[in-house]
């Protein structure tokens, strides 16, 4: 049986086990998320990017498509709604949902508690959008809302990671 130290010593890359405590890995939010890494790209070769994400009420992306990964998230708390190829869906706990890539979808927390989502996107990269358009969680105290410069940085985060978001008319691009 492997011991914590024994993990952390057993090479470099995907070929390494991890084992991530309950609550702690990297953490970034954005107005009404928070991501918290739990499997990055560069510790799975690149194969997966894994998060546990918790959308407050009202919250979720506009529409949006991924050119580079498949998503896959499984609801673990609360309700979402999810538009995607026309089509609506209403998820609650327990539920899991595909999107590939190239197909434009949102999602909505349409409850009124939290949801929180088991996220996994194939190949990794997604992680990079997340890193750089929100905030670090240590700095949560300060994050803008919604606004001009946020969907900003948004936007530009989203070019660089093969993100293209369908911002409504009128809104900064």
């Amino acid at each position: 049986m492997l011991n914590r130290s024994q993990l952390s010593q057993n090479g470099t890359g995907h070929r390494q086990a991890k084992h991530v405590v309950a609550g702690t890995g990297p953490a970034y939010c954005g107005p009404g998320e928070r991501v918290v890494f739990l499997l990055t790209g560069a510790e799975t070769g690149g194969a997966l990017f894994m998060a546990e994400v918790t959308i407050g009420p009202g919250g979720g992306p506009p529409p949006h498509t991924h050119q580079r990964e498949d998503e896959t998230f499984r609801l673990l708390e609360g309700t979402l709604t999810i538009e995607v190829a026309g089509k609506t869906l209403h998820a609650s706990a327990g539920d899991l949902v595909f999107l590939p890539r190239g197909v434009e979808h949102c999602f909505k927390n349409t409850g009124d508690t939290d949801a929180k989502v088991l996220l996994v996107c194939s190949p990794a990269g997604l992680e990079n959008f997340f890193a750089e358009a929100f905030f670090p969680a240590a700095d949560a105290v300060d994050i803008p809302q919604m606004g001009e410069a946020f969907i900003g940085r948004v936007m530009n985060a989203a070019r660089r990671c093969g993100l293209e978001f369908f911002v409504p008319a009128g809104m900064p691009r």
